[in-house]
């Protein structure tokens, strides 16, 4: 018996050594549990994400396997590289810009707008490994940060409302409701419903239960189709390596990657903050150990991902999950990328989740981020205003970028004019004439 332990032994004394385990007070059975905590809370993401980027023209099946092989392979990294308990994914809002505002909206082709994320994730590595990152963000101001987070969920919002038709296109009005005496956007509301009372009671997995309990009433009424359960993973070539840079010299196409490059340094930034804060990582100065192996995981994420076809992977807040059930080094995530390997053998789910049910999750993660409105500065209303207008301007124009465009280019107008200079950056006075130019020399896009 003595024999049959030592290797046991031996492998928990590798993985103590490695990820410092006992002195973060944890183990491999803490550290597992919290994998499978984290994994269930964001496991959604292998069924809305193909759903999304399907609306660009991408084949369902391929962008399933990229979606789980890029988060395999990057959160895996993470754990191995910062030794962080965080997991990575394609993010939610950036797969929304990729496919309504880049593709459908500025004409992009899928392969063109997979090589702006390619070009966005060479760009955050260098900020990283230069350290330019960290004032390019200090140089924006707070409310636009929060502007900017508030902003997708809103525009996450309204594609989840017009998926499943609860609101529809009108002539006089824009949009209006729509036939809510059907079961689509019943069920949609009603899926939506269940996540945010799952959540409230603070069960695991509660996203992904709620859209397969909607899929599966879905079942009887021919609103989806049930094709298995397991299967071989569908084959990855007609998304891998198919990016495209022929319009790389064009001013939309930089304005597309500086975009998605924004909108990553700042969720991710939120991220590390908020998953590390609660891991108790952060020192009395408010640093962060490892700092710079995480941001160059995260840039590394985004380059992978596009090569294999998906968009923007990224650090995901559900890892918080993980941290809250105990996790507390790499390993939790190098577990929850094992996780994702699974997944790659229930593609045929994928196809029991129709857009009613993809759109109640995306509801939730709307409202979710929607919340960071009530951290601006309502009583500087200098601050405030453009903020409000980057905001709502993403789902109102379908546009995130236009959003942070006019945000930007507000933001420093009315700040000049009310003689409070000295907030203007050099930064944020730069991205206010880039702004100003693209949507001069490409209006309405």
């Amino acid at each position: 018996m003595a024999t049959d332990n030592k290797p046991a032994a031996k492998a928990d004394g590798f993985l103590d050594n490695y990820f410092g385990l006992t002195a973060n007070g944890t183990n491999v059975r803490t550290e597992a549990l919290a994998a499978l905590t984290t994994f269930l809370t964001m496991a959604y993401i292998i069924f809305v994400n193909p759903s999304i980027l399907t609306k660009a023209g991408m084949d369902q099946g391929a962008v399933f396997v990229a979606t789980c092989i890029a988060a395999a392979v990057c959160s895996i990294v993470m754990g191995l590289y910062a030794n962080y308990p965080i997991a990575l994914a394609p993010g939610m809002g950036l797969n929304a810009f990729f496919a309504f505002t880049v593709v459908l909206t500025y004409k992009y082709s899928w392969q063109q707008a997979l090589a702006a994320v390619f070009l966005s994730g060479v760009l955050f590595f260098l900020l990283s490994v230069t350290g330019l990152r960290e004032y390019i963000i200090n140089q924006i101001p707070r409310n636009l940060k929060y502007a900017i987070g508030a902003g997708v969920g809103l525009f996450l919002g309204i594609i989840a409302l017009e998926n499943a038709g609860i609101i529809v296109d009108h002539p006089a009005t824009l949009v209006t409701l729509g036939h809510l005496n059907t079961a689509a956007p019943l069920l949609c509301l009603f899926g939506f419903i269940l996540i945010v009372a799952l959540h409230s009671r603070r069960i695991h997995g509660a996203t992904l239960i709620g859209i397969l309990i909607v899929g599966i009433i879905g079942l009887p009424l021919g609103l989806s189709k049930f094709t298995g359960v397991v299967s071989m993973p569908p084959s990855i070539a007609p998304t891998l390596l198919q990016l495209d840079f022929s319009r790389i010299f064009e001013l939309s196409f930089l304005i597309v990657v500086f975009s998605i490059l924004m909108i990553d340094v700042f969720d991710n930034a939120g991220t590390l903050i908020a998953v590390t804060e609660k891991a108790g990582f952060v020192d009395k100065d408010g640093n962060l150990p490892r700092m710079k192996q995480a941001l160059i995981s995260d840039s590394f994420a985004a380059m992978f991902g596009a090569s294999i076809g998906t968009s923007t992977t990224t650090s995901y807040i559900e890892s918080a999950a993980g941290v809250e059930a105990g996790g507390r080094t790499g390993l939790t995530a190098v577990f929850v990328g094992i996780l994702f390997l699974f997944a790659l053998f229930f593609s045929p789910l994928a196809g029991l989740i129709p857009a009613y049910a993809s759109a109640a999750a995306l509801l939730f993660v709307a409202a979710v981020m929607a919340s960071m409105m009530a951290e601006l500065n309502w009583d500087d209303i200098t601050e405030s205003a453009p903020a409000v207008i980057a905001a709502i301007t993403m789902p109102l124009t379908y546009s995130i970028a236009t959003g942070i465009g006019l945000g930007f280019i507000t933001y420093a107008l009315i700040k000049l004019i009310a003689g409070k200079y000295k907030d203007v950056s050099v930064a944020v006075a730069a991205l206010a004439i880039i702004f100003a130019v693209k949507l001069i020399l490409v209006p309405g896009g």
